[in-house]
């Protein structure tokens, strides 16, 4: 697997669109601290992480859907920085993901954030997902 931040997206919305509860994915730092904001944010209902034979651990996410539509509350999860193609922004041109309704996910020397939260602390990175 050459893109891990992809794979974690990929099975998020594979996950979403086939209207699965839970979804398990391989643990890493970054993948729980954007699973961490992806909560914080209100796309997930909930997360845990949990240890497994091997060192890598993973991270079980239990997806939201709308009680009366049974719409996911994640309608695109979109990657934006790539293994081969890094996105860096700085702090006068963070992204607006439509128009303020949905989240740029941002990896800043400050740890992964919002696009909302680097704007306040006026920090740029690498742009990593939209999320709307």
């Amino acid at each position: 697997m050459t893109d891990p931040i992809a794979d974690l997206l990929t099975r998020i919305r594979n996950a979403s669109k086939s209207n699965h509860r839970v979804v398990d994915i391989p643990a890493s730092n970054v993948k729980k601290e954007i699973t961490r904001v992806l909560y914080e944010k209100g796309y997930i209902l909930k997360y845990k992480f949990e240890e497994t034979d091997n060192k890598q651990g993973q991270i079980r996410i239990a997806l939201k859907y709308d009680s009366s539509t049974k719409l996911s509350a994640i309608t695109e999860l979109k990657r934006v920085s790539s293994p081969g193609l890094r996105k860096y922004v700085d702090a006068d041109s963070l992204p607006r993901v439509l128009n303020g309704l949905g989240i740029a996910i941002i990896s800043t020397s400050h740890g992964v954030m919002t696009d909302k939260e680097a704007r306040v602390k006026n920090i740029g990175g690498e742009v990593l997902c939209y999320v709307s």
